[in-house]
């Protein structure tokens, strides 16, 4: 990180928690700037704003007042259920999974109430036939094609009226929503952020322009473009705790852990209650406290989630299941990692509904088995791998059946290798691996529990093979950069390869990153001796 940037994201994080300079404009809180016009009176015009800069930073539970306020003063004021139509949508990066039944059932339904209440212009209709796009047919039409006619109907509402940026800023949403998984040149995600950069320079109040700008660039190669927009962020929108939080997501992409811990204790301090957001931050910030060696911190900061109201929500359930799991398989704790609990426990939790969250636990507790010479039990975890990622596939969840196959993948590798079976051991690792390379990293999580590649190399310089462990933790820092284990790991694979330049350059890179650790750590006093300290 050059001192120029850093200095910047410092600047910017300063004062998170309070941002007493945000921008107070027509939405009445410091939740950036929105004119999405409507044509309504005017007290129903300053609610419609308000609504929409709350649906610009995901503030789900807070839309519903003020759209109730925009039907009070005018109750001809269609849109407001068309904004319900889509607010109900929930996430779009999350999509298909708060998308259920239900919402779809409702969809239609509030979209006809905007219909009879009023419309009162072509471009009103058009926005509410455009959402209709998704609504149609869901009985017969898959997510995927409905997501993307979904795209193509607001890029073409944005086409008709080209001075009005709304369409465009929905629509950019969209498209990056809709990204491929596979699709390596980032196509969808470049031409998003193409859209929404000179709508930012025109418009740099607008909340959802720098919050859909972030997740455009939430991609490792291309993060550092995102790094504007997540600095300005929590200054735009202050008082919306998505807001505060999601410049992290920039800033785990590149690396720039002490950011991220400011980010998500400012967005955790700032939930008020609403639990998903801060079980959202304080996974984030358990991670980042992690790769400064703060596992005081982290252990305080999953002390602190589990004093939360247990909530039944995705993001919850994930977070419930990765805090613990992280702070044990990021220093190689196996016996904890392989003994873990499951909190909430299974009798208390709706679970079944996240097999996906679920097998963060259960990926934790067979990789811990498998490295602490336990095989019949991490054969047994694998074995649950497979049925929760079974669970997936019959709930139509593609991306995280491949995600939990990955995961199995991984500890039937392990399992193999601690049988004896080396190569074949070590194939099904690099396979892993490499199937992992080429997904994408959910915006659920700042990371991997443990990137496939890593433990590549962790097994590879266990099998004596240090100089391939070497380039493997290389390829996984291109990848995570600044990622404690896989400095750790290079720096001691490199020291056991004889390449000692290597190992005082990853030992350096470690102890620097771990200057204010909270603890003693092995890997960092191993590091100090390499280098002289």
């Amino acid at each position: 990180m050059s001192h120029r940037i850093a200095s910047v994201v410092a600047a910017s994080l300063a004062g998170l928690a309070t941002a007493a300079t945000a921008h107070e404009g027509p939405t009445g809180g410091r939740l950036g700037k929105v004119e999405f016009k409507v044509e309504c009176n005017a007290a129903a015009q300053a609610e419609f704003n308000t609504a929409m800069a709350y649906y610009h930073s995901f503030a789900w539970q807070q839309i519903a007042a003020p759209l109730n306020r925009v039907l009070q003063a005018d109750a001809s004021c269609g849109m407001a259920y068309w904004l319900r139509a889509l607010s109900q949508l929930d996430n779009p990066f999350t999509w298909p999974i708060p998308v259920t039944p239900a919402v779809l059932a409702a969809g239609p339904q509030l979209l006809e109430q905007a219909r009879k209440a009023g419309l009162k212009s072509e471009r009103e209709r058009d926005f509410v036939e455009a959402l209709a796009v998704f609504y149609k047919d869901a009985d017969k039409l898959n997510h995927r094609t409905r997501a993307i006619a979904l795209e193509d109907a607001l890029m073409g509402v944005a086409r008709k009226y080209p001075g009005d940026s709304e369409a465009l800023v929905l629509g950019s949403l969209v498209m990056s929503a809709n990204f491929d998984p596979n699709d390596r040149q980032y196509t969808r995600q470049w031409r998003a952020a193409r859209q929404l950069e000179p709508v930012f320079a025109a418009k740099p109040d607008h909340p959802g322009v720098a919050h859909y700008l972030i997740h455009s660039y939430d991609y490792p190669p291309i993060a550092r473009h995102g790094l504007d927009a997540a600095t300005r962020y929590a200054k735009i929108a202050p008082d919306a705790t998505h807001a505060l939080h999601m410049p992290s997501h920039i800033f785990t992409r590149v690396g720039f852990w002490r950011d991220s811990v400011a980010a998500n204790r400012a967005s955790a301090d700032a939930s008020k209650g609403l639990t998903f957001d801060a079980l959202h931050a304080f996974d984030y910030m358990v991670y980042a406290h992690l790769q400064l060696g703060q596992d005081a911190a982290a252990r305080a900061v999953a002390a602190e989630a589990r004093t939360t109201k247990v909530v039944d929500h995705f993001g919850s359930a994930y977070a419930y299941a990765a805090i613990p799991a992280r702070i044990a398989v990021e220093r190689g704790d196996w016996s904890a990692a392989a003994n873990l609990a499951l909190f909430p426990a299974a009798d208390a939790y709706p679970w079944k509904k996240y097999p996906q969250a679920e097998a963060i636990h259960v990926f934790g507790r067979g990789i811990g088995a498998a490295n602490g010479g336990n095989v019949a039990a991490a054969r047994q975890e694998h074995a649950r791998l497979v049925a929760l990622r079974d669970a997936a596939s019959g709930m139509k969840l593609a991306y995280w059946v491949e995600q939990i196959d990955i995961q199995a993948t991984v500890v039937e590798g392990l399992v193999a290798f601690a049988d004896g079976k080396r190569d074949d051991g070590l194939a099904l690792l690099r396979k892993a691996a490499d199937r992992e390379d080429n997904t994408q990293k959910h915006a659920v999580t700042p990371g991997l529990l443990m990137p496939a590649r890593e433990m590549l190399a962790q097994t590879l310089g266990t099998a004596g093979r240090h100089a391939d462990a070497l380039r493997e933790y290389e390829t996984v820092l291109d990848k995570e950069p600044n990622r404690y284990r896989a400095f750790a790991g290079a720096a001691q694979a490199a020291e056991r390869a004889g390449d000692m330049k290597r190992a005082a350059y990853w030992s350096a890179r470690l102890v620097e990153q771990a200057e204010r650790a909270d603890t003693s750590l092995a890997e960092v006093n191993r590091a100090k001796r390499v280098i002289g300290m």
